[in-house]
C-alpha cells in the first residue's frame, strides 16, 4: 500500500469524472504483472504522465515512478508529492545521478516511465528519440514498454490555454508489445520508434472511428490529418530554436546540459 500514491489516483480519477473524459485502453496485457519495466512515452501534452500509468494500474495496479525534472522536486508543493511518490528528480546539468536512480529502481522490480522524444511533440507526431530509454533496458536488463497516449494534447499542451473544464473530450491509450533489451542502444532505440510510431497510427484512426472525422485546422490535429497542427519538421525548427535560446541562458548562468536524454519536460 502507497497511500500518498492511491490518494493522488483517487484525485486524478475525479477530475477526470469531472471533466468527462473518456478512455479507450488496449494493450493492457502487455505491462508485465511484476517485474522491472521501461515505460516509454509519447510526448503530446502536459497531463500524459498522469495517464501513462493508467494501464500499469490496471495491470494489477502496479504504478510507475516517473522522470521529472529537478524544478518539480523543489516546488514547496510539488516537491514534497513528488518525492512520496518516489519519482525520479532529474537535474539537467547532473544526468547521470538520475540515470543511475532509474536503473536502480528497475534492477529493484520498478517501472520506470521516461519521455525518449524528450520534449513535447508540437507535431503530434513521433519526434526523434533519446537513447535513454534503450540504455535503461540495457543496463537493468528490463523491458521496454511502448505507451502511446493519443488526445490528451486536447486539454493542455505547448503552446495553447488549458482546457480544464467539462469537455467530454475521448483519449485513447495503447501499450505496444514489450521491447526486449537485445542489441546495440542505437537498435533497440530503431525498434522503439517504429513499434510507437506504428502504434500511434493506429490509435490515430481508432480516435477517428470513435470521435468522428478530423476537424480542418484544430490545433490538436497533426498536419497530416488536415490539422492546424506544425509539421514535423516545422515542430523540429521551433524546438531548435527554443534549445538555442535555452543554452544562451544557461551559458549566462555558467550551467551545462550533459545532454543524457533519458529524462523529460
Amino acid at each position: 500500500m502507497e497511500p500518498v500514491y492511491d490518494t493522488v489516483i483517487g484525485m486524478a480519477r475525479t477530475l477526470w469524472l469531472a471533466q468527462g473524459l473518456k478512455f479507450k485502453i488496449s494493450g493492457v496485457e502487455n505491462v508485465p504483472v511484476t517485474g522491472p519495466g521501461v515505460v516509454a512515452i509519447n510526448h503530446t501534452g502536459y497531463l500524459d504522465f498522469t495517464l501513462a500509468g493508467i494501464p500499469a494500474f490496471l495491470q494489477g495496479k502496479r504504478k510507475v515512478r516517473f522522470m521529472a525534472k529537478q524544478e518539480v522536486f523543489d516546488n514547496k508543493v510539488g516537491g514534497p508529492i513528488m518525492r512520496a511518490l518516489k519519482h525520479i528528480p532529474v537535474d539537467r546539468g547532473n544526468g547521470a545521478a538520475s540515470y543511475d536512480m532509474a536503473v536502480d529502481y528497475l534492477r529493484s522490480g520498478e517501472l520506470v516511465g521516461v519521455y525518449p522524444e524528450a520534449t513535447i511533440s508540437r507535431s503530434f507526431e513521433i519526434k526523434d528519440f533519446k537513447s535513454g530509454a534503450a540504455r535503461m533496458a540495457l543496463d537493468s536488463g528490463a523491458p521496454i514498454i511502448p505507451t502511446v497516449i493519443w488526445g490528451a494534447q486536447r486539454i493542455w499542451t505547448k503552446g495553447h490555454p488549458k482546457a480544464m473544464g467539462r469537455h467530454n473530450f475521448k483519449i485513447a491509450i495503447g501499450v505496444a508489445e514489450p521491447i526486449l533489451p537485445n542489441g546495440t542502444a542505437a537498435e533497440i532505440t530503431q525498434r522503439l520508434h517504429e513499434s510507437m510510431s506504428a502504434k500511434l497510427l493506429e490509435l490515430q484512426d481508432v480516435y477517428a472511428q470513435w470521435n468522428g472525422p478530423y476537424p480542418a485546422g484544430e490545433f490538436w490535429v497533426p498536419a497530416r490529418l488536415g490539422g492546424g497542427a506544425p509539421t514535423l519538421a516545422e515542430a523540429n525548427a521551433m524546438d531548435a530554436a527554443d534549445a538555442e535560446a535555452k543554452a544562451a541562458r544557461r551559458a549566462a548562468q555558467g550551467r551545462t546540459d550533459d545532454g543524457d536524454g533519458a529524462a523529460q519536460d
